[in-house]
């Protein structure tokens, strides 16, 4: 083996406290995460336990308030996290990002008594959530959902189906957006739905490319009754508060974008460096030097376009389109960083020995998830040349 194998991200981080979190994650992702990554991956498991690890280490509310048990960590960092858990197992770090997403409309929009109610148990008690947005003929054009939420004296009775949900079947809590009032975004409000209600169920989740081991679901919900008190926001507000959670939701999958490529560049790397052909490491070579810089440098970039984006969104700034970009950018990235690492390893970057394969099936669905790609490419030309006159 060579001695100059890759070495961890040199991260540019804001306090000392930050940078001991960082080193906890890489610990917990090397002992605990990456050795088991390909076995359950391949055999579809779900890692119920290494979640809750992550919540007893405080990793599941990094970036909300301390008072109610999140680890009061800037976005900046709590990227960083991500992109750390990403690269040892996907699974793990889109999850999460997801249970951080379902979080996000209660600690953005909720009264303070559904915030001390709730948020202690979500953030550090060992749940996990998942957020209700796309359905079987609603994704791309969320505002069109049909899942209805009927108010019955202080209850509301939710029916409908909720497709592509990520922890559907085993998450401890769902954000649930449903239709209270008229047709369009105007008439959509939030839920927080606890996981065992009476009339919730869960289909056989769907059979995927990658990400086996992540449970991806349809809900289906039979007349689910949840009381007024776990409405979040005002009636109407849902649509606002999805879209304020997708926004800081793409910087997360930017970021397990970036952590998915960084582990196919040391992947590739090592293997260059080792591979010998015509007597020489095959690292030695201009083409596949060249292949190996490109990955680097797109890995760059992505990392400061995603953390770009998360400085503003901490200064209290507009972010919007840059969470769009990094998205667009992240994931595109990946796909191409996690593609030339195939290339690299020739015929064994085919094999499922090499870990490279199931990283470039992975990488895939982050070009879809939370917005497809050509929606990202939407958001940023509506920002810069207005809304579409046709």
């Amino acid at each position: 083996m060579t001695d100059r194998a890759p070495q961890p991200v040199d991260r540019q981080l804001p306090t000392e406290e930050s940078r001991d979190l960082l080193a906890l994650v890489r610990e917990i992702a090397q002992r605990e995460i990456r050795p088991k990554a390909a076995e359950e991956e391949d055999s579809g498991r779900f890692p119920r336990e290494v979640f809750t690890l992550l919540s007893e280490a405080g990793l599941l509310g990094l970036p909300y308030p301390g008072e109610f048990g999140g680890g009061e960590q800037p976005y900046e960092v709590y990227l960083q996290v991500l992109e750390e858990l990403a690269a040892a197992r996907l699974t793990v770090g889109l999850g999460v990002s997801v249970h951080s997403l379902a979080c996000h409309g209660l600690a953005g929009y909720g009264t303070k008594e559904q915030q001390s109610a709730h948020l202690p148990a979500m953030l550090g008690g060992g749940l996990l959530g998942a957020y209700c947005l796309s359905e079987p003929a609603a994704g791309s054009d969320a505002a069109s959902l049909s899942t209805k939420a009927v108010r019955d004296g202080d209850d509301w009775v939710i029916t409908g189906t909720k497709a592509w949900i990520t922890h559907g079947g085993v998450a401890d809590f769902y954000t649930v957006l449903a239709r209270t009032g008229a047709q369009g975004p105007k008439g959509i409000t939030a839920f927080l739905v606890p996981g065992d209600a009476e009339g919730l169920t869960a289909a056989v989740p769907e059979k995927k490319m990658g990400m086996k081991g992540s449970p991806t679901a349809q809900l289906h919900f039979d007349g689910v009754r949840v009381p007024d008190a776990r409405r979040i926001g005002e009636e109407g507000q849902g649509f606002t508060i999805a879209l304020a959670a997708l926004d800081a939701g793409r910087l997360g999958i930017a970021a397990c974008a970036i952590g998915v490529a960084q582990a196919a560049l040391d992947e590739a790397l090592t293997y260059a460096l080792d591979r010998k052909q015509f007597g020489h490491p095959i690292a030695d070579f201009q083409g596949l030097r060249f292949m190996l810089a490109d990955m680097a440098t797109k890995i760059e970039a992505g990392r400061a376009l995603y953390l770009a984006a998360a400085r503003l969104r901490d200064a209290g700034k507009p972010f919007s389109r840059q969470a769009a970009m990094a998205k667009l950018f992240c994931t595109d990235a990946a796909m191409a960083v996690t593609t030339d690492a195939v290339q690299v390893l020739g015929g064994y970057g085919y094999t499922a020995d090499f870990p490279v394969e199931r990283l470039m099936r992975e990488a895939k669905v982050l070009q879809i998830v939370e917005g497809t790609n050509q929606i990202q490419r939407m958001v940023i030309a509506r920002h810069l040349a207005g809304p579409e006159t046709r």
